[in-house]
């Protein structure tokens, strides 16, 4: 049954919250006003908040993607019935505030930077690891009702000197991945896919599935209750003690004693919920619109023809597609603060990009604005790991906004790490598995914790610079 009581704490969306700083995401807590909150019907039936201690043998933070598909497999190949605790409402982070672009990466560094930070050898063997986890989100998109759409990916330049950086990708990609990769003029862009008037041409990938990533995720907790897995919201981990090798989850409605956890908060993961994620990631904002459907004429002036999604060159990149009802969804970073979430500013700048980009569009209605908080590594790439031999503690983080895909996949390799399946396994020596997350570093020379504090103040004379390079140099 769906827990509809009350909880101590207020329940009422909170548009400031702000991972790195507020120790507490709520209990309960509404969701953030999204398009795809609005569009993806009830949720899922859940198991309600924590009214007692419980025992069990494995629990799993986070009921996003990860940790769906996560306590999904445990279940489905591992005979292993974890119980799920979700701080607030079930996909209430990442999952009901992402752009659903699904594409065949994880973390920020594309393909040309593996082969540079690892070799040629660990190059080919992660991209055989990302590609496999690409068509197994491609085959959980079908057999989901979550809109997917799988008309691949372009990356549009949006700017001629960006064309030179497009080539380079699109030869790696064909000549050492064995990717059907190939560029198109910007006339091609504008007669194939759409009217995009901020571009110069664009790579073609063929691998890309858009879906809705709030039904997506609600499919992945209906396959895994299904199995006996519990999920239990409005049950923030407000302590965690181990003793004698037994993990205490203390949550508002009681304790729940654990002798394995799996940490998949992304995002949102706290700076106190464990000392082995703290100050690993750096929670990075990302601001989303949705219009209101176009009417046949804007849709005949901007010559979509296809649903195909798009993202541009720009360091802080623009994401954009449109939607199965018609409607322009449009996203990029702005805000480095959820205090400073709500500033105008930010939504003027996804408006603008409209107007650039789409200029029948300019100063159509949003029907939808939000943000949400995206996971970033300090070295650009997720981690699936233990962290510690000593603790039966696991974590699958750092996407960096390529998690749409790569989350599902993430949680089947976390599940057989949980369930012991990884010893002696070659996949599990790739970087993503076999290191921890790091901490910052200082002009790439050193990394230390005691970096920390000062990130956002790098994070802001970055944002000046990358803005600075992307138009002006």
């Amino acid at each position: 049954m769906q827990f509809t009581g009350a909880v101590a704490d207020d329940r009422r969306y909170d548009p400031c919250y702000d991972p790195l700083v507020d120790a507490n995401p709520g209990a309960g807590r509404a969701y953030a006003p999204t398009y795809w909150v609005a569009s993806a019907g009830t949720p899922p039936p859940d198991d309600g908040p924590v009214q007692s201690d419980l025992d069990a043998d494995v629990v799993v933070i986070g009921s996003g993607s990860t940790g769906m598909a996560t306590a999904l497999y445990l279940a489905q190949e591992h005979g292993i019935r974890a119980l799920v605790l979700e701080a607030n409402q079930s996909a209430w982070g990442c999952s009901s505030r992402s752009g659903g672009q699904g594409q065949n990466a994880s973390g920020r560094l594309t393909r040309s930077q593996w082969i540079a930070r690892w070799g040629l050898d660990v190059a080919k063997k992660l991209d055989l690891e990302i590609r496999a986890g690409f068509e197994n989100f491609r085959q959980l998109s079908t057999e989901i009702d979550c809109d997917a759409y799988d008309g691949g990916h372009l990356y549009l330049a949006h700017r001629p000197e960006k064309m030179d950086y497009l080539r380079n990708e699109t030869r790696v990609r064909r000549e050492v991945f064995g990717y059907d990769t190939r560029l198109l003029s910007a006339e091609e862009v504008r007669r194939d896919y759409c009217d995009e008037r901020d571009t110069v041409g664009a790579m073609r990938e063929a691998e890309g599935v858009g879906i809705h990533p709030l039904k997506f995720t609600f499919g992945l907790m209906q396959k895994a209750r299904a199995l006996g897995v519990k999920v239990h919201t409005a049950s923030p981990v407000q302590g965690w003690e181990t003793i004698a090798g037994v993990h205490h989850l203390r949550t508002p409605g009681g304790t729940v004693r654990a002798r394995r956890v799996a940490v998949c908060t992304g995002g949102y993961t706290g700076q106190k919920l464990n000392p082995m994620l703290r100050n690993k990631i750096l929670p990075i904002l990302s601001n989303s619109v949705v219009t209101r459907p176009l009417t046949e004429a804007e849709l005949q002036a901007t010559n979509f023809r296809s649903r195909t999604f798009l993202t541009d060159t720009r360091t802080l990149r623009f994401y954009y597609r449109l939607l199965k009802d018609n409607r322009l969804q449009l996203g990029s970073r702005s805000a480095i603060t959820g205090a400073d979430a709500q500033d105008p500013v930010h939504l003027k700048l996804l408006t603008d990009a409209i107007a650039r980009k789409f200029p029948p569009l300019a100063g159509i209605q949003i029907d939808y604005s939000w943000w949400g908080w995206v996971d970033v590594s300090h070295d650009m790439m997720p981690r699936i790991t233990r962290p510690d031999p000593g603790q039966s503690v696991w974590y699958a983080v750092g996407y960096g906004g390529n998690g749409v895909s790569f989350s599902t996949w993430a949680g089947k390799r976390l599940a057989e790490r949980v369930a012991g399946q990884d010893t002696g396994r070659e996949v599990f020596q790739l970087p993503i598995y076999h290191t921890p997350l790091q901490y910052p570093n200082l002009f790439g020379l050193v990394r230390s914790q005691a970096f920390a504090p000062f990130r956002r103040f790098g994070q802001y004379f970055l944002y000046k610079w990358y803005w600075m390079r992307d138009e002006k140099f």
